[in-house]
């Protein structure tokens, strides 16, 4: 296989594992409906928790983290460190972006986690580390997600280099972008904490 038919491979793998809904897929399971309709009407892990289930907003979030790293691992197979970024980023656009839910995807946060632990497992694991710290000091799940995101690069850099710092920065800057709402409730201190419903 040549180089550029790797990669051509590598992205729409990662593409197709990023497009999997799994917030989706396992609240209809769970008879909840469909999880679009309430809270953010977003697919991910933080909208999941809003319907009172934390095992399925647990298990969304293992999901959604798996995906990521899978299809960084399966880059890194097919075409080594080009096919790792190429792989990591088309899994997060595939999260944010499924086809087969009119492009209207999750923000990115679990599955760029799952991509940066299998890109560079220590700054995976700080990344998770400042996550969880400032989720749990703010009880604001994007204030967690913007401070893991931007902390990512810096990471990624000491603890496996440039290629792997590139490729955190790019998720970094996607989920930032997802996230522009919340970032405009944060400054007008309007954003939901942790648990409630809206």
């Amino acid at each position: 296989m040549t180089e550029s038919l790797s990669l051509a491979v590598a992205a729409v793998l990662g593409y197709l594992l990023g497009a999997i809904p799994f917030g989706l897929l396992l609240t209809r399971a769970a008879g909840l409906g469909d999880i679009r309709a309430i809270g953010s009407g977003n697919i991910g892990a933080t909208n999941v928790l809003r319907t009172g289930r934390r095992g399925l907003a647990a298990a969304t979030l293992a999901l959604d983290g798996a995906k990521g790293a899978a299809a960084v691992l399966i880059g890194v197979q097919l075409s080594g460190g080009t096919g790792c970024i190429v792989a990591g980023i088309a899994v997060t656009l595939g999260h944010m972006f499924p086809a087969w839910l009119n492009f209207r995807g999750g923000k990115g946060v679990a599955t760029g986690l799952g991509v940066l632990l299998a890109a560079a497992p220590a700054a995976g694991l700080a990344s998770a580390l400042v996550w969880l710290t400032v989720a749990a000091a703010t009880r604001i799940s994007s204030a967690g997600a913007l401070a893991a995101s931007a902390a990512a690069p810096l990471l990624a850099w000491l603890a496996s280099g440039r290629a792997a710092a590139l490729l955190a920065l790019i998720v970094a800057v996607l989920i930032w972008w997802r996230h522009a709402g919340n970032i405009a409730r944060l400054l007008a201190g309007t954003e939901p904490r942790i648990g409630t419903r809206r």
